[in-house]
């Protein structure tokens, strides 16, 4: 097994933490400053609510998403003011539009396989926190992840994998270890706890996010989304 592979995440955010330094200096005069301000008038409770009632229409069949149109669409082309990121799986049983029962402009989506963050992603968690002004960064995770349990394999067999797909699950294999501590079942604890450890590293490595969250400007919140039944589980 390579030794990237069992890597600590620590280190990965470490990295990302330096390269976000400069960015908490932001001013006025900066670039980001000087885009277009699109925000919401939804407070990060608000916005907490509107999923929760859109995954309890999801799950109930009551989904009133419009299918679209020039008149959903058109007032769109000038500018987006979503209330909530949300960093979510690459699974395409996951989509947080249709487990939200999202409509377009409401919802800006960060998604990689396992819902970890990199230096790209993580830019664009601030750029909807610090750009768009959305109050709510949402880290989904879900059942039956299959970037959790190759991660597990990693860690209970020596699994290796081709390509960057080893890349891809090191970031997860902190939660693997740390799940195995815990009494239940190893992959469903190691789903919570990725989102566990994602929520913290985001706040570690991003001073934008970990600024806005201290001035009340934004909330941090994770949630685990069931395969089977539909449902999504908020995280306390």
């Amino acid at each position: 097994m390579p030794n990237a592979i069992l890597a600590s995440r620590r280190g990965v955010f470490a990295a990302l933490a330096c390269g976000c330094a400069a960015a908490a200096g932001l001013g006025r005069g900066s670039a980001f400053a000087a885009s277009p301000a699109a925000s919401t008038s939804v407070s990060a409770d608000e916005a907490l609510s509107r999923l929760k009632s859109g995954n309890a229409a999801f799950v109930g069949g009551e989904s009133c998403t419009p299918a679209g149109g020039h008149g959903h669409i058109a007032p769109l082309a000038a500018g987006q003011a979503p209330f909530a990121v949300v960093v979510g799986c690459s699974d395409s049983r996951t989509p947080p539009e249709h487990l939200f029962d999202g409509k377009l402009g409401e919802l800006f989506i960060v998604r990689v396989a396992g819902n970890t963050v990199d230096h790209t992603a993580l830019g664009s968690i601030e750029y909807g926190v610090a750009v768009l002004g959305a109050p709510l960064v949402l880290v989904l995770g879900h059942s039956g992840c299959g970037a959790v349990e190759a991660a597990t394999k990693v860690v209970t067999k020596g699994a290796t994998y081709p390509g960057s797909i080893g890349q891809m699950v090191e970031p997860i294999v902190p939660a693997v270890r740390k799940a195995q501590g815990m009494k239940g079942d190893l992959m469903a604890n190691a789903v919570r706890t990725n989102v566990e450890l994602v929520l913290e590293q985001i706040a570690a490595a991003s001073p934008l996010v970990a600024q806005a969250r201290d001035a009340g400007k934004v909330r941090l919140a994770g949630a685990v989304y069931d395969l089977a039944s539909g449902k999504v589980a908020f995280l306390d």
